[in-house]
């Protein structure tokens, strides 16, 4: 049975709570806008992962593989998934992988200009599959009646820009295509849940907006208990196995039923703390995250037009970025403001542990700078 994407046990807090919470969780020590690059880790993560260094230091290893168990219930909960439908590993582009070896020779995958080259580049790889690129813009319209797959991100690494899910549904279905989907930059503020019902393959990584440590990567599958979209699992290892423990020697005897079967091994210590990292989103909700965060970066995207600066346009996106000013990266940092360069453009993206006084600070110093 699917489940919300929301938490759907978990009840948000008011946003006297949320800033509570927020506080209790984050402390950081310098501006930080650098969340599109990688986030924050929560308090209770970071003490959950001493522990478990600790426990093995000892020689008393915790099971940190439950911890595997409770991170990957918690990600299929926000994506609104029953947890048989989540593969829990390290890497976007292994992921990818899999999806592209999923695919006939000859098939058409559509993919957009720009996008992050773990989502796109094995598709190109394989040699053998036509691959279309279109500007963002038009990929919606660009579906067409030989279109397999369409691959794209949710949010642009580079600008932010979010694709317009609800045509691109429209397109994949009336056309019969398929649609995989890389969440890295929306998972934790974008309410993915409410288009799962047309997304075949989602991936993401989860140490940038759901705040997780890296190493912890999810995948995403299609229901169907025997055939999975017709994903291979190619690099399947003894965690792959319906018993694992029964499945470290030889031939793995029985893949696990369900998308257990696409697990890479874990790292462990990372999933120790991100099952924390994850409880942290979804007891504070997407909803209340996804409005603060935009909030911020509307009042930014407003003082930069004040100043003169026009973002690229990016409407609903918490990433604002900024031609021509990619440059300040270097003396912005030296000033305890993170941000990133991409491709010249200034990017700053706003999470739940920012405040309205980091946007003063960073429109200060682009005024003075």
């Amino acid at each position: 049975m699917e489940t919300t994407g929301q938490g759907h046990d978990k009840s948000v807090p008011t946003p006297e709570g949320f800033t509570a919470l927020v506080r209790s969780e984050f402390a950081p020590r310098t501006t930080y806008l650098n969340s599109a690059s990688t986030g924050l880790l929560p308090a209770r993560a970071v003490s959950a992962m001493h522990r478990a260094a600790l426990s093995v230091a000892a020689g008393r290893p915790e099971n940190m593989f439950a911890d595997v168990e409770a991170a990957r219930a918690s990600f299929a909960r926000l994506m609104g998934v029953a947890p048989e439908r989540v593969a829990a590993g390290a890497s976007v582009a292994v992921y990818s992988g899999l999806v592209a070896a999923s695919l006939p020779a000859g098939a058409e995958v559509l993919t957009a200009e720009g996008d992050f080259s773990s989502t796109v580049n094995p598709f190109h790889i394989r040699g053998d599959l036509k691959v279309r690129t279109v500007p963002l813009e038009r990929i919606a319209e660009s579906v067409r009646p030989g279109t397999t797959l369409v691959a794209v991100s949710a949010v642009q690494s580079a600008d932010g820009r979010v694709v317009d899910l609800p045509a691109l549904r429209a397109a994949v279905r009336a056309h019969g295509a398929r649609l995989y989907l890389d969440a890295s930059q929306g998972a934790g503020w974008l309410d993915l849940a409410a288009h799962m019902a047309d997304v075949d393959y989602l991936a993401s990584v989860a140490f940038k907006w759901l705040t997780c440590p890296r190493g912890v990567a999810f995948f995403v599958v299609p229901g169907e208990r025997e055939d999975f979209g017709g994903v291979p699992p190619l690099f399947a290892g003894w965690v792959a196995g319906e018993r694992p423990w029964d499945s470290c020697y030889g031939p793995v005897a029985e893949l696990a039923r369900s998308a257990r079967r696409f697990d890479e091994s874990p790292s462990l210590f990372a999933y120790a703390g991100a099952r924390h990292s994850l409880d942290v989103i979804e007891e504070l909700g997407v909803a209340a995250i996804r409005a603060h965060d935009l909030a911020l970066a509307d009042r930014f995207r407003a003082g930069l037009a004040e100043l003169g600066h026009e973002p690229v346009p990016a409407p609903g996106s918490p990433i604002v970025s900024v031609p021509g000013l990619g440059g300040w990266q270097p003396e912005l940092s030296a000033s305890g403001i993170e941000v990133s360069d991409r491709e010249g453009n200034l990017r700053a993206a706003f999470h739940l542990y920012n405040t309205e006084a980091d946007v003063r600070r960073a429109l200060d110093a682009l005024r003075t700078g």
